[in-house]
């Protein structure tokens, strides 16, 4: 397949993912991911930064669709509310992915490097400190900010972990849900 076939980032993705599972993601190098989807190194560095970002490419997404949930919640909601609000809109980022593979693939991928899963940690944390700040130019006071967006990104975690190892077809956004109000029971 030439490198000026139509779909390289797809082609890209799915080759890295399938390389990450075997022969591992330590094991895979860019020109393995390259070779696989039938284009260059040169082709994979505009689309990636490096081999780590095909993994983390949807980040600013994700972090833009909770801050965008959090601006939309009415305007009389708790911080907690509107933290909820926020994690219900990334968890519609997420479900309404295309390619409802790729974040089953991609959490097993992270999970099976201790690397990745601290740059997950990561990137979550700034996302719940994101969201602390929009909670806090809602009106709520820091560490009620800072409290009810730990407290809605550790209910989308676990619900994420519940959903990408589930089975069978979960709500993304039901599990979220779930998480806040076992929240709201154990306060």
């Amino acid at each position: 397949m030439g490198r000026w076939e139509p779909g390289a980032r797809e082609r890209l993705v799915q080759a890295a993912l399938e390389l990450y599972g075997d022969p591992g993601f330590e094991q895979t190098t860019v020109a393995d991911i390259a070779a696989r989807a039938g284009v260059t190194e040169r082709t994979f560095f505009r689309h990636f930064a490096d081999k780590r970002e095909v993994l983390f490419d949807g980040s600013a997404d994700f972090q833009q669709g909770v801050l965008d949930g959090i601006a939309m919640a009415p305007p009389a909601a708790s911080a907690l509310d509107a933290a909820a609000a926020g994690m219900d809109a990334a968890a519609d980022v997420l479900q309404s992915r295309p390619d409802q593979a790729f974040p089953r693939l991609r959490a097993a991928v992270i999970n099976a490097t201790p690397s990745l899963l601290e740059r997950e940690l990561l990137k979550l944390a700034t996302v719940a400190a994101a969201g602390a700040r929009a909670l806090e130019d809602r009106g709520a006071p820091p560490l009620e900010a800072g409290t009810a967006a730990e407290a809605a990104m550790s209910a989308f975690r676990l619900a994420f972990e519940r959903w990408v190892s589930s089975a069978e077809p979960l709500d993304l956004r039901e599990l979220v849900r779930e998480g806040i109000s076992a929240f709201r029971a154990l306060a």
